[in-house]
């Protein structure tokens, strides 16, 4: 059976910029369901053509990037967002990493790791300019240890009674996240398959009644489990 293409929806406010970006990956084998000029076209826009994935500018008229990641990004539902954005501010990435986003690259990519981004995000594979992974990994370190709830997906910390029990794999997968290692890098460590990495985070998010791999990162590090 043929594999659907990764429905992909680009979202900027410079139509040449995005026109060209929407070219680059629909000659890729991308399917190009919509694009979008500013926040709140790309908000209805969106919601409308369901993309997997969602590559979005933060700089838009009418509705900054960080809210429509906000509105779009939930429990099981929207699509996954990966930024492509001119700034680099670490203040940037981690606004966008808190309102949602999988992943952020900035403009200077070059075409194929925009491609590469694109297909490891619709994998939810998180996916960062080279430098930003190990900051957003630090800013939820510093997260973990703080008790009060700080507006971070799950940092309200529900109180869990007793600890689902993880299978060996899935706690040795859920060290590995915690540790910032991408699901290929986990895959190449463990000598097992991309997809096997996968089916474990998603058990794992369902054991754990969590949302998502910022979650699931959180849980990890206030478990001591990235210290193993």
């Amino acid at each position: 059976m043929t594999e659907q293409p990764i429905k992909v929806m680009v979202v900027d406010d410079h139509p040449m910029w995005r026109d060209a970006v929407a070219r680059d990956l629909g000659e890729a084998g991308f399917d190009v369901v919509a694009t979008a000029g500013d926040g709140e076209q790309a908000v209805r826009r969106a919601r409308a053509a369901r993309p997997d994935v969602l590559v979005l500018d933060l700089n838009l008229p009418a509705k900054p990037g960080v809210q429509v990641c906000k509105e779009l990004v939930g429990p099981g539902a929207g699509p996954r967002v990966l930024v492509l954005s001119a700034s680099g501010e670490h203040a940037d990435v981690l606004e966008a990493v808190k309102s949602g986003a999988t992943g952020y690259l900035v403009k200077s990519a070059s075409t194929e790791e925009l491609q590469d981004a694109v297909r490891r995000t619709a994998a939810g594979d998180p996916v960062f300019t080279p430098g930003l992974a190990g900051l957003v990994l630090g800013e939820y370190r510093r997260l973990a240890a703080e008790p009060a709830d700080d507006g971070w997906p799950g940092s309200s910390k529900p109180e869990r009674p007793e600890a689902p029990r993880l299978t060996e794999r899935e706690t040795e997968v859920l060290r590995l996240v915690a540790k910032g290692l991408s699901y290929k890098q986990i895959a190449e460590r463990l000598v097992i398959s991309h997809r096997t990495v996968q089916n474990h985070v998603q058990n794992t998010l369902g054991k754990l009644q969590l949302h998502n791999r910022v979650e699931l990162v959180r849980y990890a590090i206030e478990t001591g489990l990235d210290h193993m």
